[in-house]
């Protein structure tokens, strides 16, 4: 009887939590169907989904539990954020050029800023100031592809700035999630608060990337053999949560640790595995989480703001495709591109409610925010598609209109701003040195604290305990403090440094720093285990034992350094990331395309073809199963499901993209990488001045796709074309090769 009674009790209780999330996927599931018949974004349908679903609205079943809604809401936080991640990883951080970081860093610097200022002259509260800036700065990726995606637009050379200037802006994103929890716990903008937020922040970034990468890569690789859909799928929500947790543990959101998670997976070979794999589970909570967004709509608040609504809507379209614009000019884009990129940008989404939400959870901002920053996405996602399809006849419009002064300038500019940067000596050797000092000092204090706080405790009165302790994290540390303090960096450049006088002083200076912190660390650990007279002569004994053992240490390291570079590595090895590949500074670029198995194209030459005569472009190469056919000749047939990188123009490659829709063709998701890179080079050896294009394709197995002389430019030139000196070339070819040219002088 009890058990009927608990199980009818446990019954109860599950009621609302089931029949809520029934009603969400119901309302998300119609509104798929609606929105994709209609072809508008999927995101608004579920925020219209959730608000008919919401209290506010009478006509519809209502949900009758917002607090389950709100778990699922979180979870879906976390695995939209975990599947962010792993389209974001670092390493595509560290490719991301100038252009897009100048871009994003001046679109989220002036709409934090006028956000902020907009708030201020309405009356509101400081916070809510600062949360309307903060949400006002960050585009959404989401709705950024799914209407590149629609438009076709994916081919063209801004887009790839509009994909960098993403990938930074989700960065930012993060931070500014950590600094406005430091800001709403203590209701200040204290600038050392701040600093302290974004140093902690910093260190455990590195903490985890450092030991994720060199961990989680080498996991999957052993289990590889064991890893079915199901256990992989299974143990990457495992290292989602994990991260999560830990993320919670130190005091960051569990959002962040979500996203963290994505990025380390994402420089693993089975990225794009686990990306497929969790593409179901994302939709599933990312659609509870949208429509749980909708919910909080209530149409009294929208009716008295409507103002605010239309002026912060005015605000993000004009404010973010201005800023956005002005960004790339700065960087160096020409008019077009920057105009481009500028109205690609002109909307805010997840990130924008992630941030929101912040604000609600921490009770810091008010009420009527929230379905603001809801409305004016809901507005800005509509008119996405329209700015970027008619961005490029603005551009041409405003170009028009401009004094042609101006666009003179602007052109002369670009083309400056663009031309080859030449970087010192000193600035290798410094850039190095600090990267040096900085990981291995965050690798050793990491292994330190952790040793202090889990291994110290444990021995604390025991009588070799605090020795066998010290001597097993000394032993732990070693590799890390021989690279700190001897290891040495940039070799030949520091010989030529030195010959220099001026440069001997700073020199001996970084030398003397990396040596003090070395010996600083190593005091520092044995202080925590013994007394200070005893720790000290412990240092002396382990400074003798650094400088008898150097060649084991120096090998220990570079097994480690090696590791954790292959697995780095991995995925880039495997895998080429189109968005960059880039024919600077034309609008030239490589684009990849798959040939169908019902395509016409299929059995022919190029040749017959003609691609090159009619449409004016090149094909780089031809990826055909695990087998790469590198500057393809006239003769090479095409067969079904070749994969072809072309160089051409934006307007080459809409060309090109028709004609091979008219022959049943599509655009390959993943491409695989080869050993073919775009490089650029400066006509200098005899043996290729007054030498055709030909001959040149015939010694070096390059294809000049660019040159550009005395300031003047061609893009995939004619064969016959003569070289003369101090040409720059644009080559596509083998890296190794492309590398050995490149190399002589």
């Amino acid at each position: 009887m009890i058990a009927l009674n608990a199980a009818a009790e446990s019954t109860h209780h599950l009621q609302p939590l089931i029949s809520d999330l029934g009603l969400i996927l119901m309302t998300a599931g119609i509104a798929v169907l609606l929105f994709k018949k209609m072809k508008q974004p999927l995101v608004l349908g579920y925020l219209i989904a959730g608000f008919l679903a919401g209290n506010h609205f009478d006509f519809f079943p209502s949900i009758t539990d917002m607090k389950s809604v709100e778990v699922w809401a979180e979870i879906g936080v976390i695995f939209l954020l975990f599947s962010l991640g792993l389209e974001f990883s670092f390493k595509k951080l560290m490719k991301v050029g100038g252009t897009s970081s100048i871009t994003a860093i001046t679109q989220i610097l002036f709409m934090t800023l006028i956000g902020y200022c907009v708030g201020q002259w309405m009356g509101w509260g400081k916070m809510d100031s600062i949360f309307l800036g903060a949400t006002l700065s960050i585009s959404s990726t989401t709705i950024i592809i799914r209407a590149f995606d629609e438009l076709g637009v994916k081919g063209k050379k801004f887009v790839g700035i509009v994909f960098g200037a993403l990938i930074v802006e989700d960065i930012v994103a993060i931070l500014m999630l950590v600094l406005l929890s430091t800001i709403a716990v203590s209701d200040q903008v204290s600038g050392g608060e701040l600093l302290q937020s974004v140093l902690k922040l910093v260190f455990f970034l590195i903490i985890w990337f450092l030991g994720g990468i060199f961990i989680i890569p080498t996991i999957f690789k052993k289990a590889k053999h064991l890893m079915t859909d199901e256990m992989l799928l299974i143990i990457s929500l495992a290292l989602c949560l994990m991260m999560v947790i830990f993320a919670a543990n130190v005091g960051f959101s569990p959002a962040l640790g979500a996203f963290i998670m994505g990025s380390i997976i994402a420089e693993t070979t089975m990225a794009e595995k686990i990306e497929h794999l969790i593409q179901p589970v994302k939709d599933l909570f990312g659609a509870v989480f949208f429509v749980s967004v909708g919910m909080l709509i209530n149409p009294g608040t929208l009716v008295t703001y409507a103002l605010p609504v239309a002026l912060i809507t005015l605000l993000t379209i004009f404010g973010k495709a201005f800023s956005s614009s002005i960004g790339a000019l700065i960087s160096g884009q020409p008019l077009k591109q920057s105009v481009q990129t500028g109205m690609s940008l002109a909307q805010i989404g997840e990130f924008s409610f992630i941030i929101a939400t912040l604000g609600m959870t921490l009770k810091v901002t008010s009420d009527f925010l929230y379905p603001i920053i809801v409305a004016v996405s809901a507005v800005t996602t509509f008119t996405t598609p329209f700015l970027i399809k008619y961005s490029e006849t603005f551009a041409q419009f405003l170009e028009s209109k401009m004094p042609k002064k101006w666009v003179k300038n602007i052109n002369r500019y670009s083309v400056n701003a663009q031309a080859i940067k030449s970087v010192s000596t000193w600035q290798v050797v410094l850039r190095s040195s600090v990267t040096q000092i900085i990981l291995h000092t965050i690798i050793i204090a990491a292994i330190i604290l952790l040793s202090s706080r889990f291994v110290a405790p444990l021995v604390a009165d025991t009588r070799f305990g605090n020795t066998l302790a010290a001597l097993l994290t000394l032993v732990i540390i070693a590799p890390f403090l021989w690279a700190l303090s001897l290891r040495r960096v940039k070799v030949e450049e520091v010989e030529i440094l030195w010959e220099e006088r001026k440069y001997r002083g700073a020199l001996l200076m970084l030398i003397l720093i990396r040596m003090s912190l070395g010996l600083f660390f190593v005091g520092f650990l044995l202080n925590i285990f013994f007394s200070p007279l005893v720790a000290f002569v412990a240092l002396i004994i382990a400074i003798a034992a650094y400088q008898i053992f150097p060649k084991k240490l120096n090998e220990q390291y570079h097994r480690i350094e090696n590791h954790f570079l292959k697995n780095l590595n991995d995925r880039e090895n495997k895998k080429i990331d189109r968005r960059y590949a880039n024919l600077m500074p034309w609008d030239g670029h490589m684009s990849f395309f798959e040939i169908k198995k019902e395509s016409n194209l299929v059995g022919k030459t190029l040749q017959e073809l003609k691609i090159r005569e009619e449409l004016g472009i090149n094909i780089a190469y031809i990826k055909r199963g695990e087998v790469t056919i590198p500057i393809p000749t006239k003769i090479e047939r095409l067969f079904p499901g070749d994969e072809i990188c072309v160089i051409g123009t934006d307007a080459q490659i809409v060309e090109f993209t028709k004609f091979l829709t008219q022959n049943e063709t599509e655009a390959p998701g993943k491409v695989e990488e080869t050993n073919i890179v775009l490089r650029q080079l400066e006509v200098s050896q005899e043996e290729f001045i007054q030498k055709s294009i030909g001959q040149f394709r015939a010694k070096t197995d390059g294809m000049v796709v660019g040159i550009e002389r005395n300031g003047n430019r061609i893009l995939n030139p004619e064969s016959s074309l003569i070289l003369e000196k101090n040409d720059i070339l644009w080559v596509v070819g083998d890296k190794k090769r492309m590398t050995a040219l490149l190399a002589v002088k």
